[in-house]
């Protein structure tokens, strides 16, 4: 019993650490865990948030049906013995993020999280999870419970380490083990660049960082003397040079320590780019993206809205793909250079035969948004005061709309005048939707007065005491 306590203890305080720092890198995130300490003992589901539920036939498929996930571990039970995590990959659950392993003091653990729709990538979320997995096998060996809580401590600060083991793993398959570039330091600099300003300005430019052997082959615009180098660290030098590579296709190059020079042109070898984009930035590894920063940290984000619910209520709509395509591009199109922008709009997206009427500036006749031409124009036009109104025949037929009506419950006062008229009008008018873009807030969808894709708030997860139920008694409460 006094075993299982410990045990139960491990669980929590792993868990609550992984769900809280996963929540600053992504936003709001539930974690889980399926696990079986020996290999003959029942299979466990810790899932205090309800992360896993719509995927029971798929799990009892995995761990109920199949006994193949038991069997795997006659091949690495030497690398049990000697106190190595064999890792068990992503388990390609829609929506979930997974990995595990198996250790000599857990025979098998699986963790779980959510996948958001704009994340850069997954891989640092998977190294976050990998090491949850070492540190409850060693939690779970060390059977010490004055350290039961460190692994949650450690969990909730590990976005900027997650971010360097995937790059570290990407540099040894792409470059091999001997590589001369420091990652610690390079992720150091990004972040205090980041939030330098210069005359009041935030950064704006591209760094990358590659290894002394490719710049051979770099295309160098200037080359600094070898002792007039400025040194990363030296945060201040570093903004002033990004002044010269700004709105351009110019880059500073560096050796992971000092400044090299100015380079043009696109860079083929292997190399890491900061991108500062003002208040925000990204990082990516050969163009291809890892995560994005702001504010002094690393973040999973792309900053750019996916209108998954958008998507899937055209999918619902009465109308051919071809148009349901063309409405789709012409919204995001609208909602992405807003975003760029940092200006606030809203659109109404109107699928009645007949256009609601809403007071406003009327357009007759309306414009075809299939236009290049008419579409920027109404990207213009998305900055004046009101909302544009959008037709299902993809035409623009008012903007600067004004939307009123009667108040909801729905409403929140911690937002502003453009989000709350928005739940009024559609709690009074069907067969629409309307998308409202702030400047300093994600985008909002909203349908019959609800926000479609409001951020959970999780409720805090209570200690386990009790033991996880097993997966059959799990899959018997779904």
């Amino acid at each position: 019993m006094e075993n299982s306590s410990f045990r139960n203890l491990c669980l929590f305080h792993t868990l609550d650490g992984l769900r809280d720092g996963l929540s600053h890198f992504s936003g709001a995130s539930r974690a889980a865990i399926i696990y079986a300490v020996k290999p003959d003992d029942p299979v466990y589901v810790y899932d205090p948030q309800h992360l896993l539920h719509g995927h029971e036939p798929k799990l009892k498929k995995l761990y109920l049906d199949s006994n193949e996930w038991r069997e795997k571990a006659s091949d690495i039970s030497r690398l049990m013995r000697s106190g190595h995590v064999q890792p068990e990959k992503n388990l390609q659950l829609t929506g979930l993020i997974s990995f595990g392993g198996r250790s000599h003091s857990i025979f098998y653990q699986m963790w779980f999280t959510e996948h958001h729709p704009d994340m850069c990538s997954i891989g640092p979320t998977e190294c976050w999870l990998e090491h949850a997995t070492w540190l409850l096998s060693h939690d779970f060996a060390s059977k010490d419970p004055l350290y039961a809580g460190n692994s949650g401590y450690v969990l909730r600060n590990y976005a900027t380490h997650a971010v360097r083991d995937y790059i570290i793993d990407q540099m040894n398959i792409r470059l091999g083990w001997d590589s001369s570039l420091r990652i610690f330091p390079v992720l150091d600099a990004v972040i205090g660049i980041s939030k330098t300003r210069e005359e009041g300005e935030w950064p704006q430019g591209k760094l990358i960082f590659t290894e002394p052997r490719m710049f051979s082959e770099i295309e160098f615009i200037i080359r600094f003397p070898v002792i007039e180098q400025p040194g990363l660290n030296n945060l201040k030098h570093v903004r002033k040079l990004l002044l010269a590579v700004e709105n351009s296709d110019r880059k500073l190059v560096s050796d992971g320590k000092t400044i090299v020079g100015i380079a043009t042109g696109n860079v083929k070898q292997f190399h890491i780019a900061a991108d500062f984009k003002s208040w925000h930035g990204f990082l990516s590894l050969d163009n291809d993206l890892v995560c994005s920063f702001s504010d002094g940290s690393f973040h999973s984000s792309t900053y750019q809205a996916r209108l998954v619910e958008v998507e899937e209520i055209l999918l619902e709509a009465e109308t051919d793909p071809s148009t349901k395509h063309d409405l789709f591009q012409i919204v995001s199109g609208i909602v992405h250079t807003a975003e760029n922008g940092k200006y606030g709009c809203t659109l109404v997206i109107d699928f009645n035969d007949e256009p609601v009427k809403i007071s406003g500036q009327k357009l007759e006749p309306p414009i075809d948004l299939r236009e290049a031409g008419f579409l920027e124009f109404s990207e213009s036009l998305s900055k004046v005061d009101g909302a544009l109104h959008i037709g299902a025949d993809m035409k623009l037929h008012g903007f600067a709309c004004l939307l009123d009506g009667r108040a909801t419950p729905t409403e929140d006062r911690a937002r502003g005048a453009r989000f709350n008229s928005a739940l009024r009008f559609t709690a009074e008018h069907n067969n629409l939707i309307i998308i409202v873009v702030s400047a300093d807030r994600p985008v909002s969808v909203i349908q019959e007065g609800v926000e479609l894709n409001a951020q959970c708030e999780w409720k805090p997860v209570s200690g386990c005491t009790d033991p996880p139920p097993t997966i059959e008694e799990w899959l018997s409460e779904a």
